[in-house]
């Protein structure tokens, strides 16, 4: 028996193009404001990454979501724009609150 497919086969999102000559399709999302690229990796380089979402980090091996501001592109500094994020954080990332920092005894109001 095969695996069951979560999309039934060339049902892709609206905004979904294929990179010419890669394996992995680009998105355009909005978050924060503004037009953001959005590229699911499979995570094999084999470098350890820093969720932005959660604070946690992305193990070697393990897929994950790049994100990077659309703008970023044309303009200067795309690569150091990019964020790596787990692929649930960059789901609830609408969702979440600011990661705040407080003191041990710091109320949490």
């Amino acid at each position: 028996m095969s695996p069951r497919r979560s999309r039934p086969r060339g049902d892709e999102p609206r905004n979904a193009r294929p990179v010419s000559g890669a394996n992995w399709i680009e998105q355009t999302e909005s978050y924060g404001g503004e037009e953001w690229q959005v590229r699911s990796v499979a995570g094999d380089s084999g470098k350890r990454y820093r969720c932005p979402g959660c604070d946690q980090e992305i193990p070697p091996g393990v897929g994950h979501v790049v994100a990077w501001p659309a703008s970023s592109i044309s303009g200067a500094g795309g690569v150091d724009d990019r964020r790596h994020w787990h692929r649930a954080c960059w789901s609830a990332r609408e969702r979440r609150a600011a990661n705040l920092l407080r003191g041990r005894g710091a109320p949490r109001y």
